[in-house]
């Protein structure tokens, strides 16, 4: 029976052309049984918790040949960081329109006129990524896990915004209207970190007027790109990695860019990302104490613009 299944996952009707009866199958897949049924006619030839895979191959053997992954299940497959997004409670995959199966148990099935052709990891066929980050997205109801899942998926070149615009564009529009907001506001963000800090500046009265502008002198010359930026009293936040600031090179763009700010006459406050999580109270504090520098003296001539 190993033999004939994936990683121990069998359908009901191959274990009976083996053999068994329905009544021994079904004895067998009781509690305290030596086996398990993960979804409707699937069986798992073991009784411990199925692992990531075996319910990927269950959900695919339920939904037929033409099943596609998608969603974060699929996004994980091409390589995305776990930690970036939402934990894939269910399975969902993709199946052709005329198609009439139902999703079940962890088992989402979606029915779609634009079946992509997949690519293969793990012996799964998978969505490509622009669609499987789009599809995860619709599917999730707050800003920070869209946030964090569109940064991760920008960041490296992974899917630029503009593809995920017009995936959106293609698709059902349903449940798009929350991604395709947070699009918008992280076009120009840089890191999961920058995310992080957009989350964390909500709890401001007083918020960034701007996220990664240029800003000049008065004279029109470069001083720098802030993560974030006030423009009313002329305040730069940078989030600075260890990475960079300590390394010799870094260090030194950090000094230069900081004499930069300070010949400029603008406040700067800087914080390390890990901080955004382990003391945000604290980084709300100076950013609010950086505020009231700023706005306790005249503001100085600068300008900016959006990075092209």
């Amino acid at each position: 029976m190993l033999a004939h299944s994936r990683a121990g996952v069998i359908k009901s009707a191959t274990l009976r052309s083996l053999g068994l009866e329905n009544k021994t199958i079904w004895r067998r897949c009781q509690p305290g049984g030596p086996w398990q049924r993960l979804l409707p006619g699937i069986v798992l030839l073991s009784n411990g918790v199925a692992s990531e895979q075996q319910r990927v191959t269950a959900s695919l053997l339920l939904a037929g040949p033409r099943a596609v992954v998608t969603g974060s299940q699929a996004c994980l497959d091409h390589g995305l960081r776990r930690s970036e997004l939402p934990d894939p409670e269910h399975v969902h995959v993709l199946v052709p329109h005329e198609q009439k199966t139902a999703s079940t148990g962890f088992l989402t099935i979606e029915r779609t006129v634009r079946l992509p052709d997949p690519s293969w990891r793990n012996g799964s066929p998978i969505a490509p990524l622009i669609r499987a980050v789009t599809d995860a997205a619709r599917r999730l109801r707050n800003v920070e896990p869209v946030e964090r899942l569109l940064i991760e998926a920008i960041q490296g070149g992974r899917c630029s915004p503009a593809a995920l615009r017009e995936e959106f564009d293609l698709g059902t529009t349903r449940g798009t209207a929350l991604p395709r907001r947070v699009l918008s506001e992280v076009a120009y963000l840089r890191s999961p970190a920058e995310a992080a800090a957009k989350a964390l500046s909500r709890r401001l009265t007083i918020q960034p007027s701007r996220w990664n502008v240029n800003v000049y002198d008065a004279g029109g010359h470069y001083v720098g790109c802030p993560d974030a930026w006030w423009d009313d009293v002329a305040l730069a936040w940078e989030i600075d990695s260890v990475q960079f600031h300590y390394s010799r090179d870094g260090y030194a763009r950090t000094l230069r860019r900081n004499t930069r700010y300070a010949a400029a006459g603008i406040v700067v406050v800087q914080t390390l990302p890990a901080r955004l999580k382990t003391d945000p109270a604290g980084v709300i504090a100076e950013l609010r104490a950086g505020y009231a520098a700023a706005a306790a003296r005249p503001r100085p001539a600068v300008t900016w613009d959006q990075p092209g």
